[in-house]
């Protein structure tokens, strides 16, 4: 039986297990929208095409299955490379499709050609850099061999975006619908290393080490190995420290957890390793320069380094280690548990380490105190959400510093950093993306001036009847950039104010929810007298333009 290119694209789609495509029709992606109208996949119309990028990361993010974006030729396939290149930088699988001038136009001119010939945009060369995989399919008879090339990486180990885009008349082009037959859609087996050895040798340098600690990172949440983590803590009262992006790997509420790692923290967890710890494990943590305080040395001199990691690049990228091993964390992690079994005895006395722990906290000088004053309102917002939403709760994050002081995630919450390429306009539409399949109470936090880069998408939330949370720092500035003038350049303030509109109005022509924050009263009021779970919410927390966080990139 033959079927048109398009049909075949929509039938792959149903094989790979994609229940919604997020995107922006155009007159060169029609015949595959057509062969949509007919299939159980949701097309979701969004109002820029870089909203569908964040959406579908957003969705594969929090699924852990692939994303799916689509829009049409030119503009509508260079709107997405900011989002198309956040998922690159936390390698999401996205899959995106695109539509092309007919390939006998190619190099004439044509409409909003991306073909690269006759001086027009070439579009394979603009995604080179930020996917896993890109073709412009100008021929039917490769199909099958590329269906499968992006399925490999899809579902692959690494995954990230692969970008397949097809000329209007390809699309339009019959082919044997064996082909799909031919398309290896099932997700592969991963191939199980023996770990045993190198989890024997981590094993016996856990047990020779008086201050061992995790530090714990998003590879942890990728192998799905947060119960190890948690068990190997608690099994020899090991203390855990985690990256910005896997926040809640343990419960930050554990005595054993020292919070998160990195220069916009507030140092309890630097100051730990650098007076305690004689063991550091890293599990899936790169190391990069938010968690490694710009690679301060301080914090590894005088240690024994562990590096676990499923990815072989990120083996001593950046430092050497006296055990590197390659496998997945979560199977490391068990045999190591299998290790010290019965070897409870040997675990640090609780009440020492705590008084420790404790101590460092004590310890963190005015040095490391990112929020010195200012900004109560804030902390109690958070302080209320932890209690209000123990469990449950699903949080994408621009802002990250405050989240990052003040929240202590829950294991029961799933917390979602923007720290891909910390892309200004991220939350809104990546939450709503992961909204489609987390029916879960959703919150979306950004400052003012991300807002204004991304409040479009809001209205896709009421088309679609997504429940949402908005939570909009309100200072009337770009408070990252308004900090560094501040600090390192005398305070030659340029390009970071602006005005605002009125919040409750805009809010009231979406027609959702609003709530001004101006006090901790109003917070109270918020969290007991408002909907936060059925309906959809903007929350503008008014904070001061001039209290400033007390970091510095130090560059």
């Amino acid at each position: 039986m033959t079927i048109a290119v398009s049909e075949l694209i929509v039938r792959y789609l149903e094989r790979l297990g994609i229940e919604h495509i997020f995107g922006m029709p155009g007159a060169h992606i029609l015949p595959v929208y057509d062969s949509l109208y007919d299939s159980s996949i949701e097309s979701v119309l969004v109002k820029h095409e870089q909203g569908a990028a964040f959406m579908a990361g957003g969705y594969a993010r929090a699924s852990g299955r692939i994303g799916a974006c689509i829009t049409t030729a030119g503009p509508g396939a260079t709107n997405l490379v900011t989002g198309i290149a956040n998922a690159f930088a936390d390698k999401l699988p996205v899959l995106v499709l695109t539509g092309e001038t007919s390939t006998h136009i190619f190099g004439k001119g044509g409409l909003q050609e991306s073909s690269g010939e006759g001086g027009s945009i070439d579009q394979v060369s603009l995604f080179k850099g930020i996917t896993r995989y890109n073709k412009i399919v100008e021929r039917t008879d490769y199909l099958e061999n590329v269906l499968n090339q992006a399925t490999k990486i899809l579902l692959s180990d690494q995954p990230g975006p692969v970008l397949l885009s097809f000329p209007y008349n390809v699309q339009k082009e019959m082919v044997d619908a064996a082909i799909l037959d031919n398309i290896h859609s099932c997700r592969h087996t991963r191939s199980q290393r023996d770990c045993a050895q190198p989890a024997q040798a981590l094993a016996e340098l856990i047990l020779a080490a008086r201050h061992p600690v995790i530090i714990a990172g998003y590879g942890c949440l990728r192998s799905g190995a947060q119960g190890e983590v948690e068990q190997l803590s608690a099994l020899l009262n090991i203390p855990v420290t985690t990256s910005l992006k896997a926040k809640g790997v343990i419960s930050e509420q554990s005595p054993l957890a020292l919070g998160s790692l990195g220069v916009t923290s507030s140092g309890h967890a630097y100051k730990y390793i650098v007076d305690n710890a004689d063991l550091l494990i890293f599990l899936g943590a790169s190391f990069n320069e938010r968690t490694s305080y710009l690679w301060d040395q301080t914090l590894l001199n005088g240690k024994k380094v562990v590096q676990v990691d499923l990815d072989p690049t990120q083996l001593e990228k950046v430092f050497p280690a006296d055990l590197a091993i390659h496998g997945d964390i979560k199977v490391v992690l068990d045999g190591v548990l299998t290790q010290l079994d019965g070897r409870e005895g040997e675990a640090a006395s609780f009440e020492r380490l705590h008084a420790e722990i404790e101590r460092s906290k004590a310890a963190v000088t005015s040095d490391y105190a990112i929020f010195q004053s200012g900004f109560a309102l804030v902390e109690h917002f958070y302080r209320a959400l932890e209690r209000h939403f123990p469990r449950g709760a699903v949080i994408f994050d621009d802002n990250i510093i405050f989240a990052q002081n003040f929240l202590n995630v829950g294991s029961g919450n799933r917390y979602y950093p923007n720290s891909g390429i910390s892309s200004l306009g991220h939350a809104i539409p990546a939450a709503i993306g992961a909204r489609f399949v987390e029916h879960r109470p959703t919150f979306a936090i950004l400052g003012d001036g991300g807002f204004q880069m991304c409040a479009m998408e809001i209205m896709t939330a009421v088309n679609y009847n997504i429940p949402l949370n908005i939570v909009l720092f309100n200072n009337a500035t770009m408070g990252l950039i308004r900090k560094n003038q501040h600090q390192q350049y005398h305070q030659r303030f340029i390009g970071c104010d602006f005005a605002n509109p009125d919040f409750e109005l805009l809010a009231r022509s979406y027609g959702i929810g609003y709530k001004r924050v101006e006090t901790a009263a109003d917070v109270d009021d918020l969290f007991t007298g408002h909907d936060l779970r059925g309906a959809i919410n903007l929350i503008d927390i008014v904070i001061d333009k001039n209290l400033f966080p007390n970091y510095s990139s130090r560059r």
